[in-house]
Parts: structure tokens; C-alpha cells; sequence
């Protein structure tokens, strides 16, 4: 996904293996713990998400829970394997007693606090970073920071377009090693990949479909990118779906694509504006014609949008109004 923004990740990174982090609240808050138990339990489908990355001036750690009214799943951007950066690394710098209470908050409103790891800076598989490692880096990050889980956002388009099963045996240890580290019922891990990679007629290697076949039953569910892949892709309700375009990226419509994965898995990624993606962008009014004929269908994984700011609770309002009004 796009990143507008890298913040320092050095201090971030090192306090992973501290004891505390250092940081006053602003203001004084509850320190009720957290109930691990009550926050691990993976969201029933259908799935609201939403990504932040971006600085936003006076926001530090997570926006009020009433901005993201009709969410469900908030993720913070992101963890590289050099260390946390962005929303990840602010909220890193935080106060445990900070990060409990605003952790409460958003458990009180229904919605789960994950980080996003990789990224579009990030080319894991073609730089020879090992999964191992970098599975057991990322899932200590979670546990020491008390999130409810991780995403991988791989985007090695390199490593896939190699076709050498590199990438999908990369993706399947990484994921492997998570899951045997933040297990089933504790935490809950996704992954988001770009919507060509189901494409078998396109990657021969087999991409997130091959993926899927080797650790499909570890990932809860996959927030699927359908944005960014051509001017004219996934734009009406037939390409995006039913009917991809067979010239350019066949059989990767969100409902076939979900005869892979699973009617409950196969999440509908757009971006919140035009200028968050370089193409690929339906406004919510649009998109909630799209979500009523899912529903229709037999689909209920849900929606995810990149990113906050620029989409908050009355984006997702009008984008569910004819399938699950909030």
C-alpha cells in the first residue's frame, strides 16, 4: 500500500527489546488492563478496516473511536523489518499506561488495534531476509505493544513476478512462523495482498493462490487490494465483482476470487480518494451498489479502505447504506 510518510524507526525498533517505553500521556487516562482474552477473538464476518499511515497534526497513538464509527479493525502503518515506522512507531512511543487505556477504548467500541508490516518500501524475498527472523520480530512487536494482531502487506512484486515459488514459499514460512507464535484465538493475522495474484493464468507459480493453498487455514482473513492495477480495473460493479477483465488480470473478481478463499475471507480493498491510489478509485455511493450485490450473492466478508484521515465513520456509512447499514 502507499505510504505518504516515514518517521524515524531506530528508537522504536530498540524499544521492542526495553523493558518500558518512555513517554508521558497528555492527559491522564484510565489504566484498566486489557483483557487479552476479550481482544483476541477474531471479528466475525463481515470485516470493516481501515489502514492509517499518514501524520495527522495532534493525533498521536489513535484517533477518538467515534471517528471510526461502523469499523471494526483499525491498523497501524507500518512494521518493516527494519523496525517500526509511522503510525507504528507513534504508537510504540506511547506510555504503556497510554496504549491500555486507548486500547480499552477502541475494545469498548467494538474495534480491533493490528499493525501493518512490509509495505510498498519493502522487498523482503529479493533483499534474502530471512521469514524465520523476521516472523519472530514482527509477532514480539505485537505482544510487547498489546495489539490484537498482524497484517502482512507484501508487496515483492519482483520476487512474484520471478516465478521461481520464491515468493510464495517466503510467504508461506513467514506465515507459518506467525501464526506458531501468535497463535489461533489470541491474535489474529491477514494479509493484503494485490488482487492480479489470484491469478493462476498470470502467475504460473501460483502467487496468493499458492499462498493460500499453503497456509490459507493460518490467515483470517485477506484484505485484498483491488486498486492501483490499471486505469480501467475493478471500476464497475461487473469487473470488480464478478467479472474481472480476462486480458489483463483474469478470474480475480471479488467473487471469484472468493471461490478460492472462502465467501467470508475474500475482504474488498478500494482507497478512501482518488489521490490515495493511483488508480482504480469508486466513491462510496458506488461502492455501496457493489456491497448490495455481493450481499446478494452469498458474500459477507466486508470492506477495507486505505486510509484514515480521508475515510472516517461517514465514508463507511455510505458505502454500507444497501447491504449493512451502520
Amino acid at each position: 500500500m502507499v505510504s505518504f510518510s516515514r518517521l524515524s524507526i531506530t528508537l522504536a525498533w530498540l524499544a521492542l527489546f526495553a523493558p518500558t517505553v518512555v513517554a508521558a500521556p497528555a492527559r491522564a487516562l484510565s489504566t484498566r488492563p486489557v483483557d487479552r482474552a476479550a481482544l483476541a477473538d477474531t471479528p466475525p464476518a463481515p470485516r470493516w478496516a481501515i489502514y492509517w499511515d499518514k501524520y495527522v497534526a495532534g493525533e498521536n497513538g489513535l484517533p477518538s473511536p467515534e471517528k471510526l464509527k461502523g469499523f471494526n479493525v483499525l491498523y497501524l502503518s507500518f512494521l518493516l523489518t527494519s523496525g517500526a515506522a509511522d503510525q507504528a512507531q507513534q504508537w510504540a512511543s506511547l506510555s504503556a499506561d497510554t496504549r491500555k487505556s486507548m486500547k480499552t477504548q477502541y475494545a469498548d467500541a467494538g474495534i480491533k488495534v493490528m499493525v501493518s508490516a512490509l509495505g510498498e518500501t519493502e522487498q523482503p524475498v529479493t533483499a534474502k531476509v530471512d521469514p524465520v527472523e523476521t516472523a519472530r520480530k514482527f509477532a514480539s512487536f505485537v505482544k510487547e505493544y498489546e495489539l490484537d494482531g498482524i497484517d502482512v502487506d507484501f508487496e515483492d512484486f519482483p520476487a512474484i513476478d520471478a516465478a521461481d515459488g520464491g515468493a510464495e514459499a517466503w510467504l508461506a514460512t513467514l506465515t507459518k512462523t506467525l501464526r506458531s507464535e501468535l497463535p489461533a484465538g489470541e491474535y489474529i493475522i491477514t494479509h493484503a495482498p494485490v488482487a492480479p495474484w489470484f491469478s493462476t493464468a498470470k502467475y504460473p507459480a501460483g502467487a496468493y493462490t499458492k499462498v493460500h493453498n499453503d497456509a490459507g487455514d493460518l490467515i483470517d482473513w485477506y484484505n485484498i487490494q483491488f486498486y492501483n492495477q490499471g486505469v480501467d480495473e475493478y471500476t464497475t460493479c461487473d469487473t470488480l465483482n464478478d467479472h474481472s477483465n480476462d486480458a489483463t488480470w483474469p478470474q480475480t473478481s471479488v467473487m471469484q476470487i472468493a471461490q478460492t478463499v472462502g465467501l467470508h475471507k475474500a475482504v474488498l480493498g478500494k482507497t478512501a480518494r482518488p489521490s490515495d491510489g493511483n488508480n482504480g478509485y469508486m466513491d462510496p455511493k458506488a461502492l455501496a451498489t457493489c456491497l448490495s450485490k455481493l450481499k446478494n450473492e452469498g458474500w459477507d466478508a466486508g470492506l477495507m479502505v486505505w486510509e484514515y484521515p480521508d475515510a472516517k465513520g461517514a465514508w463507511l456509512q455510505a458505502a454500507r447504506a444497501e447491504s449493512w447499514p451502520v
